[in-house]
């Protein structure tokens, strides 16, 4: 008898797995294993009392140790000697939503052989729950997948890194989260505190990509 599932990987994060076509355009972190392995992997270890309160009600994290996936970190401070590889460009992630404008250093001017960027001991599990995944889908025209009616949390993306707290969203994910549902956010007005630390972080550091 199979165990029901907790978690569900979100169409929406699909374009962080290589089986997916999307992540050919995706610039942040895919993962090679398959889809239905690393739900395998993770409703195995999910445990609700691990649940971890994120930016409302509806989003929660889960912080797992890295021991299966050869997912990088892909973050980098800002310094006086990589400062001028940064790169800015317009970008929606997917057809429905507004670009916005974003910063990143180019995989291929940071990083080399004996510069890589180092494996990630966690993994940041973001997780929205299925009323909330149901809300944005209807907002923006699309069909919920069968297993997301069944299953209370889905995995709406998943961040690589070496610490097992949340990194703060960048400022420009909050002022799109604001923008309301029919435009990809969530709804949830910007809340000045948060925004400030996630200005405070992100003011050092940029995404490889």
């Amino acid at each position: 008898m199979s165990i029901p599932k907790a978690l569900v990987v979100d169409p929406f994060c699909y374009r962080q797995f290589s089986e997916s076509e999307c992540s050919k355009s995706y610039g942040g972190t895919v993962f090679t294993v398959p889809i239905a392995e690393f739900e395998e992997v993770v409703n195995a270890r999910w445990n609700e009392s691990n649940l971890v309160d994120g930016y409302a009600p509806f989003c929660k994290h889960i912080f797992i140790e890295n021991d299966f996936t050869d997912a990088e970190v892909n973050i980098l401070e800002i310094n006086s000697e990589n400062e001028k590889f940064l790169r800015t460009k317009y970008e929606a992630r997917n057809s429905k939503e507004l670009p916005v404008l974003t910063r990143f250093f180019p995989k291929d001017l940071v990083i080399s052989d004996d510069k890589p960027l180092p494996k990630a001991k966690y993994l940041d599990l973001i997780l929205y729950s299925r009323e909330q995944i149901m809300k944005e889908n209807e907002s923006m025209g699309k069909e919920n997948s069968e297993e997301m009616n069944s299953v209370p949390w889905g995995i709406v993306s998943i961040k690589a890194q070496n610490v097992d707290y949340e990194i703060p969203m960048t400022p420009i994910t909050a002022m799109r989260n604001a923008l309301g549902k029919e435009e990809g956010g969530s709804g949830v007005p910007i809340d000045r505190d948060a925004y400030m630390a996630a200005y405070e972080f992100w003011n050092r550091h940029a995404t490889v990509s």
